[in-house]
């Protein structure tokens, strides 16, 4: 039988009311539906995943809290632009390697939010999403990410062009418009040299995160996923 989802519609009525009413007041109001129907769903997630993430690796971890742990904060960081709105308009969950200390190392992620919310990403995915792979790495690490290509294309071309890899998950994210300084513009594999994300996510709809099994359902995502997770890991040096 399926493991039950611990989200539910309400999840996402919250984060679809919030969007039209994000300020503090109105936030405030409703702090009490925000931690029942969003962060206390978000924790049984975590918890719930964390079997599966240790079947895929023990070196990652799965923390059910928002403060050093897998969830992220509800508030917006305002310190560089007062305009933008003080709450997010979605919920993160990420499952980090322990080697890291923030959103910039491998790992695995989650993004919930209403079906019709645009990527804050870009592009034009919209809603949710799995995602796994390296956010925006440090220059050493995009330099070392960057070299591992080139010194063995084939273990890369495996990592993100097998075939459980390709049949749910893409490649995304920014990438330079032209290659980066010291790499060969003509390199065959030059666009993924010219990569600024190492991802790769698969969409997800509001129906299939409340469906029961969704636990499962990300999971597999997870595993689909983990040959650009570990090749990543060997790139930077830290174990899988």
């Amino acid at each position: 039988m399926a493991q039950p989802s611990p989200f539910t519609p309400a999840f996402f009525d919250f984060f679809r009311e919030l969007s039209e009413n994000n300020e503090k007041d109105w936030f405030e109001a409703n702090r009490d539906r925000y931690e029942q129907d969003v962060l206390a769903p978000s924790k049984v997630f975590v918890l719930a995943f964390r079997p599966h993430l240790k079947e895929i690796s023990p070196h990652f971890q799965a923390e059910a809290k928002v403060r050093g742990g897998s969830l992220f904060r509800i508030y917006t960081n305002r310190r560089f632009n007062r305009d933008r709105p003080p709450y997010k308009d979605h919920a993160g969950i990420q499952f980090r390697h322990a080697a890291g200390t923030d959103v910039h190392t491998p790992g695995f992620y989650l993004h919930l939010t209403p079906d019709d919310t645009v990527n804050p990403r870009g592009g034009d995915q919209r809603g949710c999403f799995v995602g796994m792979g390296i956010w925006r790495p440090d220059a050493a690490a995009l330099l070392a990410i960057r070299e591992a290509i080139v010194e063995d294309p084939d273990a890369w071309m495996e990592s993100t062009r097998n075939d459980a890899f390709t049949e749910h998950l893409e490649l995304g994210g920014e990438s330079l418009k032209l290659g980066p300084n010291g790499f060969d513009r003509q390199h065959p594999l030059i666009d993924d040299i010219k990569r600024k994300d190492f991802i790769a996510s698969a969409p997800l709809t509001e129906e299939d995160v409340v469906t029961d099994g969704f636990v499962e359902r990300f999971a597999a995502h997870c595993r689909e996923g983990s040959s650009l997770v570990r090749w990543l890991c060997q790139a930077l040096d830290v174990p899988f």
